[in-house]
């Protein structure tokens, strides 16, 4: 039997800060107002293993790992290994190659470890998708994407709002979405170079298990406030 995540619990913050000072102002910020903190390549490589530790210190939060792992199988099913150790909750790994990386997520399966594949970064639009030589849809792709996933293994993926009920549809609602590229209509982003956003209202609606946010809670004159706003809406998004 699976309970209901609180609002709360379906936010997850992106900790993209520069060090660890930076996120141990931010963790002791937000820890009340956020479910989880998104850890990223640049403070991963910068603090290693120390950072998640800070987290746990100063927070009950879960913790994200996105390290977005891409290698060959074997180095991937070793770093899975290596994550499941660090006690996080999820941790990524790319979709391009198919199903010989997404079924390393077997690795981890009974760890409490959940590898969440990526489809196709927010960043990248239509255009993009054919200046490197393909000519299908963005969501075409993400489809694929996320069903290979699925049969694979792995315990969800990251998409943008735009394809969170096709998803769904698809590989059903036990199948977890994690979306990122979450602009809250109230949020000023200065040179954003997110393509595929959706507001948390639009992505909760349509099916988003957990949101990502960034900028607009980080950037905010009053972080806090910002989170608390963006979970209220989640709240009322649920109700609807």
């Amino acid at each position: 039997m699976t309970t209901t995540p609180s609002s709360k619990d379906r936010l997850i913050f992106a900790l993209d800060v520069p060090d660890k000072s930076e996120a141990q102002r931010m963790v002791k910020l937000l820890q009340d107002s956020v479910g989880c903190f998104k850890v990223g390549l640049e403070l991963f490589v910068r603090e290693g293993p120390d950072i998640l530790k800070l987290i746990k210190d100063h927070s009950s939060a879960e913790i994200f790992l996105d390290l977005k792992l891409h290698d060959i199988p074997a180095t991937v099913r070793g770093a899975l290994r290596s994550a499941a150790k660090l006690g996080v909750k999820y941790i990524t790994i790319h979709s391009t190659e198919g199903e010989a990386i997404l079924e390393t997520s077997k690795e981890v399966k009974d760890s409490g470890l959940e590898v969440l594949a990526v489809t196709i970064l927010t960043s990248m639009g239509e255009t993009q998708l054919h200046d490197l030589g393909s000519n299908l849809k963005v969501g075409d792709v993400v489809l694929d994407r996320a069903f290979r996933a699925r049969q694979s293994g792995c315990n969800g993926i990251i998409c943008s709002g735009e394809e969170i009920s096709s998803v769904k549809q698809k590989c059903g609602d036990t199948f977890k979405v994690v979306v990122p590229g979450i602009r809250p209509e109230w949020s000023q982003i200065a040179s954003d170079d997110q393509k595929r956003i959706a507001t948390p209202r639009k992505a909760i609606q349509a099916g988003a298990d957990l949101i990502v946010v960034g900028r607009p809670i980080r950037d905010a004159v009053d972080p806090e406030k910002a989170a608390r706003k963006i979970v209220a809406e989640i709240e009322e998004s649920v109700k609807q």
